[in-house]
């Protein structure tokens, strides 16, 4: 699943959670990358990977928009080859030789993005290809890991406790600031306050439940934190612009449509 993007200034993406891998790769312009509560400032010729069932966000510098290539991919042998190049959510970047052009297999890729035996094998030596410049280059981590730390502690605190009843002064106790200056913090991070982090995390979430599985409901909203089905059906909405059970309508029926597409 290649492609190729130019954003507008400031545009921002996420947060958002992805069922499958992802790598951008910048090719023009600068732009920041957020995940686990480390933000890595980037330019052209840099590059980063997303993990599935990871909450990131990224966006386009106010002055210099990027320009990236971007793929997305799946299967049993993703993580070995992930792991020979180094990459992982914990050292989600890396940093290409321009000689090299790795947005070259990308756009290769997108030439021959038909459903024909011979098109699929040259999309698969295309990421191979792709894979091989990522493996020749050096990967390099920017952050400011003194303020980033807390942030960091807090995201780690609400994804292990997001189905609980959380509160700011929680999250603040749990990393040992004031209420206050995490909010400071988070805001500075990730865009967010903290309670809307955590709301935007629980309704991602919820959002997966009721796409992918056939949970009640009730089940959903309790399992990512709200005791009152009423509070959590006002606030999905709120998020989505639909009810939880039209959403999952709606989302199950692309899921079946997707299918028989494929079937033809």
């Amino acid at each position: 699943m290649p492609a190729s993007t130019s954003s507008k200034p400031g545009h921002r993406y996420g947060p958002a959670v992805r069922s499958f891998y992802l790598i951008h790769y910048i090719v023009e312009g600068r732009g920041t990358f957020f995940v686990n509560g480390a933000t890595y400032r980037l330019k052209a010729g840099q590059g980063f990977l997303i993990e599935p069932d990871y909450l990131t966000t990224y966006t386009a510098d106010q002055d210099d928009p990027w320009t990236y290539v971007w793929l997305g991919f799946s299967g049993e042998e993703v993580q070995g080859i992930l792991n020979s190049i180094g990459l992982n959510q914990d050292s989600p970047i890396f940093t290409c030789d321009p000689e090299q052009r790795p947005e070259q297999y990308v756009m290769d890729m997108l030439g021959h993005n038909y459903a024909t035996t011979s098109d699929l094998y040259r999309r698969e030596a295309m990421l191979l290809l792709f894979f091989s410049a990522l493996a020749q280059s050096k990967r390099e981590a920017v952050t400011d890991q003194s303020e980033n730390a807390y942030v960091a502690q807090a995201i780690r605190y609400i994804q292990n406790c997001y189905h609980e009843p959380l509160l700011v002064e929680d999250m603040a106790r749990y990393v040992g600031l004031n209420r206050s200056y995490l909010s400071t913090l988070f805001k500075k991070y990730t865009g967010l306050s903290p309670i809307k982090y955590l709301q935007t995390f629980r309704m991602t979430w919820a959002a997966h439940l009721l796409s992918l599985t056939q949970l009640p409901i009730s089940a959903v909203a309790y399992s990512c934190g709200y005791q009152e089905a009423e509070s959590f059906h006002k606030i999905f909405k709120q998020h989505t612009g639909l009810s939880p059970k039209r959403y999952r309508e709606q989302e199950q029926a692309k899921t079946a449509s997707n299918r028989e597409n494929l079937s033809v």
